[in-house]
């Protein structure tokens, strides 16, 4: 039992250098690469911070121009504002929407370390972003990307006056169909967070809360009135799938759109950007 829990230990070490290379490599920006991302872009990200319950939570905007609407984008578990970069970046999009890009609470320059398992507080903090950014009271397009998908469908449900439509990218809604791997219960070692990347760990609490959240949310779908569309990807390995079943079975009192996309994963929003983008234009 023993030497089982030491392999399993030198495996997860093994698997945290890799980890931690993969993300600071590929999926970190530090604020010197963005800064030389945007150098000759034609529309440069303004930085916000708000507080929020003694939080910090930051965002960027792209386009100031408060007489568009919003299109406000939240990443998933882990994640920054600059997941939906491609998309913030379309000069198409830009001259169409005021884009807003969120940390989440516990990553990015938001609290980034302190998890904040709740989904209702992570919503609540988005929503003090949008009552602070749209000063024309348009209704707003919310894009929730993974986790960040039913946080979106809490603002959507409890705030519907203020929604224009509800779009969930590979959403992770179905308490029932929660994915567990092998090193997961390690993760949550305080010998093996020291490894890991904060977002990493912060990731990991709330996958083992989140379970526990989209239960609470069971009876809330059937509350849920605003236009949504659900996209995933045929070939996502990360969220079950059977989540889109779960979408289909549960939207019952609202307009939907329902799109499976063959030969796409997890990531929709970076392999299928062009479909993505004539979805916001459409809409």
């Amino acid at each position: 039992m023993i030497l089982k829990k030491l392999r399993y230990i030198f495996l997860f070490f093994i698997l945290s250098i890799f980890l931690q290379n993969c993300f600071l490599n590929k999926y970190i920006y530090t604020d010197k690469e963005l800064k030389e991302h945007y150098n000759n872009k034609t529309l440069s990200p303004e930085y916000k911070i708000q507080t929020f319950l003694g939080k910090k939570i930051h965002y960027v905007v792209i386009n100031k121009n408060d007489t568009l609407p919003l299109l406000v984008f939240i990443h998933g578990a882990p994640g920054a504002w600059y997941g939906y970069l491609n998309l913030m970046d379309d000069s198409l999009l830009q001259t169409k929407f005021k884009l807003i890009s969120i940390d989440r609470l516990g990553y990015g320059k938001s609290t980034y370390g302190k998890a904040e398992l709740s989904t209702q507080l992570q919503a609540l903090s988005i929503k003090q972003i949008i009552d602070a950014e749209n000063q024309h009271h348009k209704k707003v397009i919310l894009v929730g990307r993974s986790y960040g998908a039913p946080i979106a469908a809490w603002l959507a449900i409890n705030y519907p006056q203020q929604i224009k439509e509800l779009v969930m990218v590979s959403p992770v809604i179905d308490p029932e169909k929660e994915k567990f791997y092998w090193f997961s219960n390690i993760g949550r070692w305080k010998a093996v967070q020291v490894f890991l990347p904060k977002m990493l760990n912060v990731a990991t609490k709330e996958k083992f809360a989140h379970q526990k959240e989209m239960k609470a949310m069971l009876p809330k779908w059937k509350k849920l009135y605003v236009s949504t569309t659900v996209i995933t990807g045929q070939n996502d390995k990360i969220a079950d799938t059977l989540n889109f079943t779960f979408a289909k079975r549960n939207l019952i009192n609202c307009p939907t759109n329902f799109i499976l996309l063959k030969n796409t994963g997890h990531l929709v929003t970076y392999e299928q950007p062009e479909l993505i983008k004539k979805l916001f234009l459409g809409l």
